[in-house]
């Protein structure tokens, strides 16, 4: 025993077991972590005065005092004793969406290569859990019941030699009979997948296109109205953003980030419902609550013309198309009026909504289709009005009628524009997204509210629908690139594939107003939470299109 008592491990027993008071008050070292190097196992305070160890003024706590100084000697033993999980392992506190800079905008994964990769696991996985038809063992056929009935003799089952070897060929019949010479054949695989799953790991796949989805630039807009049947952001071609704050217009230069205050309403009690640029030019149109329209220069921030009595009800929706301004209102109407003529009259009305009038959407001009007027309404219907010519086509029965009960009509002449051209009724919520397709002639792109949460995609030279895509949310607003083949609606979306490109969040309330700049790379929008973000939502346009030469200048030609 005194061997054992001499030992180095006899000592450093009596050194664990030794009381403080025999050789006085032993001195406690700070233990630390080995792995998180966390010390002392109290949780720290805040206040970094505080010493780390025990040699501080002030007694130690009670669990420090009580707890053995434990050595391991030669052997590493990670002991849990050493640290407080309390401050190794933590929780980050959940920060709001933070906006960054436009030159610190890093573009990340987009929603496409989600999904790509989703939809590449579930055909991976389909393939694995049911291999095609020829690999499928067959299932056993269940006798009838005329059979099951008669009575048959017993028979001895076969003897089956379990440990017998043979080719494969010649126990599956299905089997091909060179199938082990392939050098490609399963049986000689390292991987684990089966040959359909290689293949399409191994196949190329498309390359996306990286989206930002954090904002690059976020304006405060007070006042900007939580309402969904009004139109109060627009971008114009001069590259000015026009905005309805409450009783005021305010403008702002995105060249400069200057900001100017075009009207203020507010000495007539009045409050701005909608606001739209011309196609080319300075000139922005104004609506209001009590159905005054207001034709303002931007450039002067000069008031050219007012209409009194535009409208009986508060103007939501307003279109250009060159000099002729399309009003809808809460009146179920929308007027047509030639801001060159002197009077205030409109030339023509068209009557066809029974609720109110809340999108309007001019055609391009430049399209094949030019001069269709597209209208929404709060009666979930879509009505396409042809201003051209003054003979309507013969009705067709169908999604496309032009009347409510589907019956079919020879073409009559009737004054253009006092009957719509097509009534779409598939929607079942009020419609006020509108976007016709730059690319394609003919295409028009509307959305549905609350109750409807879909895209739907119509042909207006024949009357029908195309597709339609549900999109989960309520449409608010929707635009075309004019880059590539894509509608946005706060989630980009490839078309006619219909596959999602990116998702914009940001906003902490549903977004109302969309916008996009001229060049056709950046978005605005607009949301009750009284904030304006832009984003960077659509590529660049290619250098050889803007530096494209025609062949018919024959100055280039001139040595």
């Amino acid at each position: 025993m005194s061997g054992l008592k001499n030992s180095p491990f006899g000592k450093r027993l009596r050194a664990t077991q030794q009381d403080p008071d025999e050789d006085g008050p032993r001195r406690s070292r700070p233990r630390t972590n080995p792995i998180f190097g966390v010390a002392p196992a109290s949780t720290p305070s805040l206040d970094s005065s505080r010493p780390s160890t025990s040699e501080s003024a002030g007694p130690e706590s009670p669990t420090e005092l009580q707890r053995p100084n434990k050595d391991y000697g030669d052997r590493f033993v990670p002991s849990r004793d050493a640290g407080d999980l309390r401050t190794s392992y933590n929780l980050m506190e959940e920060s709001g969406p933070s906006t960054p800079s436009r030159s610190r905008a890093v573009p990340t994964e987009s929603d496409a290569a989600k999904e790509q990769a989703n939809a590449i696991f579930t055909t991976i996985l389909h393939t694995e859990v049911t291999p095609p038809s020829p690999r499928r063992p067959v299932s056993p056929v269940r006798p009838s019941a005329s059979s099951s009935n008669t009575t048959t003799a017993p028979s001895t089952p076969s003897r089956r030699r379990l440990f017998s070897y043979n080719s494969p060929s010649g126990s599956n019949p299905s089997t091909p009979t060179r199938r082990l010479d392939m050098p490609t054949d399963e049986a000689y695989s390292m991987s684990p997948v089966r040959e359909e799953s290689r293949q399409i790991l191994e196949s190329p796949r498309r390359q996306l296109r990286k989206v930002s989805k954090t904002p690059y630039r976020v304006l405060d807009a007070p006042e900007l109205a939580d309402d969904f049947y009004l139109n109060l952001v627009d971008w114009s071609s001069t590259n000015v953003l026009g905005v309805g704050l409450g009783s005021s217009v305010y403008l702002w230069t995105a060249h400069t980030a200057a900001v100017s205050k075009l009207c203020d309403l507010a000495s007539t009690n009045d409050t701005v419902s909608s606001v739209s640029w011309v196609q080319k030019g300075s000139t922005l149109a104004v609506g209001t609550l009590t159905g005054r329209l207001h034709i303002y220069d931007a450039h002067t921030l000069q008031l050219q013309r007012t209409y009194q009595q535009a409208h009986t009800q508060r103007i939501g929706a307003l279109a250009w198309n060159k000099h002729v301004l399309s009003s809808g209102s809460r009146d179920r109407m929308v007027h047509h009026r030639d801001v060159r003529e002197p009077g205030t009259r409109p030339f023509r009305k068209s009557a066809g909504h029974r609720q109110e009038v809340c999108g309007l959407r001019w055609n391009p001009d430049d399209a094949a289709q030019g001069g269709l007027l597209a209208s929404g309404g709060n009666d979930n219907k879509v009505c396409i009005w042809d201003l051209r010519s003054s003979r309507r086509p013969a009705t067709r029965s169908g999604s496309g009628n032009a009347e409510e009960g589907g019956s079919s009509t020879a073409a009559v002449p009737l004054p253009s524009g006092d009957s719509p051209l097509w009534k779409f009724h598939e929607h079942t919520a009020a419609v006020k997204a509108l976007a016709w397709d730059p690319h394609v002639a003919g295409v028009l792109a509307t959305g549905g509210g609350t109750q409807d949460k879909h895209i739907r995609f119509w042909n207006v030279q024949f009357g029908n629908m195309l597709s339609e895509l549900d999109t989960g949310s309520q449409v608010c607003n929707l635009t075309w690139s004019l880059t590539s083949h894509e509608i946005n609606q706060i989630c980009i979306w490839k078309y006619p594939s219909l596959d999602m490109v990116a998702s914009l969040t940001g906003h902490t309330s549903r977004v109302l107003y969309l916008a996009m700049n001229p060049d056709g790379e950046t978005i605005v929008t607009g949301a009750g939470d009284e904030t304006l973000r832009f984003w960077n939502a659509f590529p660049k346009r290619e250098a050889s299109e803007s530096r494209r030469e025609s062949r018919l200048d024959y100055s280039r030609l001139i040595r």
